[in-house]
């Protein structure tokens, strides 16, 4: 039973158990979530549930910032810019968030089959093809097995332990927790509970009867032994030769605005979780999960290589990760990192669920890095980068939960900190939905953009999906509101052009005539590329809808006075509206380039020398040092990929797992921050598939590394799924689904396409511009051929 991989392109392996959080494997339903570390003698379990916050409900907007705001629009028109920062950041900032919170933790410790005996035969593999960690090894010529996962059917996590030997199998299974927390038992169930923090600011505190009550329970559902409950709440399983154990985990949380104290029993659920998933037998709870995980799995695939059967796939992962640190090619690894991502968002965000935050729903730490919260000047967004073009977008509606909550709390703080209408919100939100700046540097916390940047994904819906009710109802109001914030927010400058101030750029310092450190001007490329495709999309959605239409000349208006984009000396894209000296030339941030990816206000093709002024900002960047985190290099993998850079995406997809990916495959930002997963695959992606700017581009970066392949399921803008195969450098065989009427614009790279459908009746197709065009109709497969001259 060693570690067999061969033909398992879509499991992780490995040939010894965690020994460190970073080699723990993660399993979850959205909800519930554990680190499973595979020891044979003390398996743990560190648990987690997505709604185990510190904190309660609370007003914590700066009531005392708005007079404040026009002293420090004059100092930063009067150029005194690290003037303008001291009055910010002494008076217009607010408190920090509060932080996501660990559960505990789950023990099992297994028995040894005689005094002295030694496991052999070792593995632990993640199979992301059904969401199951295994546990295998042998001893004393007896074979044991450790099944785990968590089910979102039943809202549980199961871990079944198994022994060849009748009579082999003995453990006993305890609950902990890093809180003040009580055991019980309670017939057959062993419990804990306990509450979280009512704050971590400045430093951990807990209150009698306040904050968010959780407790977790644990059942012995089926076995062949003996099972009894021992009085320090923990388990116990002799003589058996197997076992099913299984684990439920609520909290009282009620809403990002109601007081927990007063919330739901978390005692109830448990039990009633327990009972509903203790009446299927384990067979049967196993299918359950599989089957309702593969309905999101099995969406797309992708193969990188002719059969996606290379010998590195056979080694353990993480000694291909060194390998490839080392520069050994490995397609394969990047083939396993996409699969491993669509894994990491089912298991971590589902419709009902709170959002995926810095760390999916995995996180350790009282007091978490970054408080594990909802950093929106890039991180949360980039964890829904790839929902759309995965065909996972029914993962994204916890984000479209958060935006909407989000939309309501930042109402208030937009009339209290700048005398605005609409909502706003700044860099970091947190289970309460705090949408105020937080304490800290202007460079980060003065930044209200984000409310922006999280309406993208609103829009993003519609032009992916179509759903025109969506749009209507949801939608459209919430961004509606960003845009009347937007319109408050902007002010003329002295030619008439407008411009944000105080304007920030994540997370960037300049530094002024005196060579101070600044944060705060007017007017930067971020700022005014968001806004202006805030401000464009509303407009486009109003004309979608029919509505507002008395209001449009003003959104056109406004739109016509912005002009985020100016280039600089060196060719560059610039940062700030001046050419400031930057603090930092190899800054992790690329805010400034917002308007190439996510955005498509800067195209390869319909505006070239702005593209041109990318491609040199990211040259100097990377010349400094950029890059170097999880994400930011992510990013870097879109961006070229946009830029129609195959190779430079493929040596930012080699480096992000080399230099920043753990032994278990979670990215290191360092430490763990799950974005860098969700950015790289939706940069595999964009090589392989491109669908903005109106247009469809098959296979527009794909690197040398990767002369063939397949890939399935891929979604574009529009309506359309796309399949494809290529081989030698180029597709050989595409097909597109459409599931809605509409002109198909395909962006042509050299040659000609026949387009046929099912029947492989052609299709009327004309050409403009380097573009084939043709009329799709809603449920029709269209085939495409490329067409060999003779």
């Amino acid at each position: 039973m060693a570690l067999t991989l061969k033909g398992m392109t879509k499991t992780l392996g490995y040939e010894k158990p965690a020994q460190e959080w970073d080699e723990a494997l993660p399993i979850g339903n959205g909800r519930i979530g554990a680190m499973v570390f595979g020891d044979p003698r003390q398996e743990l379990l560190m648990l987690n549930e997505d709604t185990l916050w510190s904190g309660e409900p609370a007003d914590t907007n700066n009531h005392d910032a708005l007079p404040h705001l026009a002293h420090c629009r004059q100092l930063i028109a009067e150029g005194k810019y690290w003037e303008a920062q001291q009055v910010a950041e002494t008076h217009m900032l607010g408190t920090d968030t509060e932080a996501y919170q660990p559960l505990g933790e789950l023990r099992i410790d297994v028995d040894g089959v005689s005094p002295g005996s030694t496991p052999r035969a070792y593995a632990r593999t993640l199979d992301l093809a059904r969401a199951v960690h295994n546990v295998s090894y042998e001893e004393e010529g007896v074979a044991f097995t450790r099944e785990t996962f968590v089910s979102a059917p039943e809202q549980v996590l199961a871990v079944r332990l198994t022994a060849s030997r009748p009579g082999a199998l003995g453990f006993t299974a305890t609950l902990g927790s890093p809180h003040p927390a009580e055991r019980g038992r309670d017939a057959g169930d062993a419990w804990i509970r306990g509450r979280a923090p009512i704050t971590i600011v400045p430093e951990v505190a807990y209150a009698p009867g306040r904050g968010i009550a959780f407790q977790a329970a644990v059942r012995i559902a089926d076995t062949d032994g003996t099972t009894e409950t021992l009085e320090d709440g923990a388990i116990r399983v002799s003589g058996a030769s197997r076992a099913t154990l299984l684990l439920s985990a609520g909290t009282s949380f009620a809403g990002y605005d109601t007081d927990p104290a007063e919330g739901p029993d978390p005692a109830a659920r448990c039990r009633q979780d327990l009972e509903d998933a203790s009446r299927f037998a384990y067979d049967t709870l196993l299918e359950r999960h599989v089957a309702e995980y593969c309905a999101y799995f099995d969406r797309t695939d992708l193969t990188l290589g002719a059969d996606g059967s290379d010998d590195a796939a056979a080694l353990p992962v993480d000694e291909r990760l060194r390998r490839l640190g080392q520069g050994e090619e490995d397609a394969g690894l990047a083939e396993l990192y996409f699969h491993y991502a669509k894994y990491l968002l089912i298991s971590s965000s589902r419709p009902g669920t709170q959002a995926a935050n810095l760390q999916g729903i995995w996180n350790r730490h009282l007091t978490p890095p970054w408080r594990s919260n909802y950093t929106v000047n890039i991180n949360t967004q980039m964890n829904y980068w790839p929902a759309e073009p995965l065909g996972l977008h029914e993962l994204a509606e916890p984000l479209f939960d958060l935006i909407g909550e989000l939309s309501e709390k930042g109402r208030e703080t937009a009339r209290i900190h700048y005398g605005a209408r609409g909502w706003t919100s700044h860099h970091n939100t947190d289970l309460w939905r705090r949408s105020n700046p937080v304490e800290g540097s202007a460079s980060w916390a003065l930044w209200p953009m984000s409310a922006g940047w999280l309406c993208r994904h609103l829009w993003e819906r519609y032009l992916f999906g179509g759903d025109r009710t969506e749009l209507a109802e949801r939608s459209y109001p919430i961004m509606k509101e960003a845009a009347r914030f937007a319109l408050d927010w902007l002010i003329p400058d002295e030619h008439g052009r407008l411009v944000t101030s105080p304007a920030s750029t994540p997370e960037n310092l300049f530094l002024d005539e005196e060579g101070r450190k600044c944060a705060l001007s007017a007017g930067t490329t971020m700022d005014l590329s968001i806004l202006s495709e805030l401000l464009q999309s509303v407009l486009d959605a109003s004309l979608e809808l029919g509505v507002d239409e008395a209001w449009r000349p003003e959104l056109q208006d406004a739109v016509s006075r912005i002009e985020p984009y100016r280039i600089g000396s060196q060719g560059q894209l610039l940062e700030w509206s001046e050419e400031f000296e930057e603090e930092s030339p190899g800054h992790r941030h690329f805010s400034h380039l917002y308007g190439m990816y996510p955005g498509e206000q800067i195209d390869l093709y319909r505006t070239p020398e702005r593209a041109k002024a990318v491609r040199r900002s990211l040259e100097l960047r990377l010349a400094a040092g950029s890059g170097h985190t999880g994400w930011s290099c992510a990013w870097l993998v879109s961006l070229w990929a946009r830029l129609g850079n195959g190779d430079e995406a493929h040596r930012y997809v080699r480096q992000l797992l080399a230099k920043s990916t753990y032994p278990n495959m979670l990215d290191a930002h360092p430490p763990f921050q799950i974005d860098g997963n969700f950015g790289g695959v939706a940069g595999i992606a964009e090589m392989l598939l491109q669908s903005h700017a109106g247009e469809l581009r098959l296979l527009p970066a794909l690197p040398s590394a990767w002369p063939c392949g397949r890939a399935r399921g891929l979604r574009a803008r529009g309506g359309y799924v796309v399949d494809l195969t290529w081989n030698g450098g180029e597709w050989t065989e595409a097909s597109i689904a459409a599931a809605r009427d509409g002109h198909c614009v395909l962006r042509l790279a050299g040659g000609k396409i026949a387009v046929t459908d099912l029947e492989s009746n052609a299709v009327p197709v004309e050409t403009e511009g380097g573009r084939l065009i043709f009329l799709a109709v809603a449920g029709q497969t269209y085939k495409l051929t490329k067409v060999t001259e003779v």
